[in-house]
C-alpha cells in the first residue's frame, strides 16, 4: 500500500512533477496549493507526511505550520527558499521536523521523508520507558515526555532527541551522532537544524519546571542532559 503524503505548495508545475516522481518511489501523493485547503485535508488525518513550502498566497506556510502543530503531530517537512536561514529557524521552532532549501533534488527530497518516517515508525510499543531522571520521564511505549509530572508537548523530533539524551544522561551525545541517528542525515557544514530542535526542548523544560533538568552544550563536543543544583538555577 503507497504511503499517504501532503504536498502543500502553490507552484503546481512541481507539485505535478513531484506527484509522478514520488508515486513511482511508493508514496500516494494529493496536493494542495494554499494554507487553508492544506488545514482542511491535513485535519483529516489520513496522511504520514507533509512537505509544506514555507512561501504560500494567502496563509502562508509558517502559519500553517503553527496552527497544524494545534491539532497534529503528523511530520512535516518544510521546503525554504535556499539561503533563508531565518524562515528555517523559525519553522524548526514552531515544530517542523526537518527542511530542505529550493530548488532541491527530488531524490534527496525522497530520502529526507525516508528518514523522517523511519524515525516515527521506530516508536514500538514494546520499548521500554525511561524514567527516574530528577523528575525526567520519557515514556516511548506512550510517546509522552513529562518534567515534574507536566507533559513538555513535544514534537517527535524533539521526542527523539530528549530520548536519547535521557537514555544516557550525563553523557555526552555528539552533534553528528544525534543528526544521524535522529534526523537520519550526516551533519553538513552551517546546519544548525539540531541545535534549533535542542534549544526548542530547553525552553519547553524551563516552562514545565525550571531548575530541575536542563541540557547543557560542550563547546567542541556535543549535548548533555544534566540535573540542576542551587546554584545553577542561582
Amino acid at each position: 500500500m503507497n504511503c499517504p503524503v501532503l504536498i502543500i505548495d502553490d507552484d503546481a508545475e512541481l507539485t505535478d512533477m513531484l506527484g509522478e516522481y514520488l508515486g513511482a518511489e511508493g508514496f500516494a501523493v494529493s496536493a494542495v496549493h494554499d494554507g487553508l485547503e492544506a488545514l482542511r485535508m491535513a485535519g483529516q488525518g489520513h496522511y504520514a507526511l507533509a512537505v509544506l513550502d514555507i512561501m504560500l498566497p494567502g496563509l502562508g506556510g509558517l502559519e500553517v505550520l503553527r496552527q497544524l502543530r494545534q491539532t497534529s503531530m503528523m511530520p512535516v517537512l518544510m521546503l525554504t527558499a535556499r539561503g533563508s536561514d531565518l524562515d528555517r529557524i523559525v519553522g524548526l521552532e514552531l515544530g517542523a521536523d526537518d527542511y530542505m532549501p529550493k530548488p532541491f533534488n527530488p531524490r534527496e527530497l525522497v530520502a529526507r521523508m525516508r528518514a523522517i518516517l523511519r524515525r516515527f515508525e521506530a516508536r514500538e510499543p514494546a520499548r521500554p520507558a525511561f524514567a527516574g531522571f530528577a523528575g525526567l520521564e520519557v515514556d516511548a511505549a506512550r510517546f509522552v515526555a513529562r518534567l515534574a509530572g507536566v507533559p513538555l508537548g513535544l514534537t517527535g523530533t524533539e521526542f527523539r532527541i530528549l530520548e536519547m539524551l535521557a537514555g544516557e544522561a550525563q553523557q555526552i551525545h555528539r552533534r553528528d551522532a544525534l543528526t544521524q541517528a535522529v534526523l537520519g542525515r550526516r551533519l553538513l557544514n552551517q546546519d544548525r537544524s539540531i541545535d534549533t530542535h535542542i534549544s526548542n526542548i530547553r525552553r519547553k523544560l524551563s516552562a514545565a519546571a525550571p531548575g530541575i533538568v536542563d541540557i547543557k552544550a560542550i563547546r567542541g563536543q556535543g549535548y548533555v542532559l544534566v540535573a540542576l543544583d542551587d546554584k545553577d538555577t542561582a
